[in-house]
């Protein structure tokens, strides 16, 4: 019995001591919509309230965003220059280090990650 004990209580501090490999520390943004990105902001997925991100990014160009929410899936919206407000839908911010939105023509919008 006492190993048991000892052999849960092991495992638990292990659990306990292990960082949380898959939450989200923190990724630039990279624009790759053909225009200057205005008035970032974020939200969980499922969620109504967005909130604003201070950074901006010109065509082109990356924006290093601080975040440290403990869940992954988020909607990003930005307002892109000539063009409106864009929603790119179900983002993945957990172990990425990069996220290059994307915006071709024809008005297609897709996000890639690195």
């Amino acid at each position: 019995m006492a190993r048991l004990v000892a052999r849960a209580l092991i495992l638990m501090s292990l659990v306990l001591a292990a960082p949380a490999a898959s939450a989200p520390k923190g990724f630039s943004i990279v624009n790759n919509t053909g225009a200057a990105l205005r008035e970032l902001a974020l939200r969980r997925v499922g969620d109504r309230a967005w909130q604003p991100l201070a950074v901006a990014a010109p065509a082109g160009s990356s924006a290093r965003v601080d975040f440290t929410e403990k869940d992954c899936a988020y909607d990003l919206r930005a307002t892109v220059v000539g063009v409106g407000q864009i929603v790119w839908s179900g983002v993945n911010l957990c172990e990425v280090e990069r996220v290059t939105l994307n915006r071709d023509p024809s008005g297609r919008h897709w996000v890639d990650y690195d």
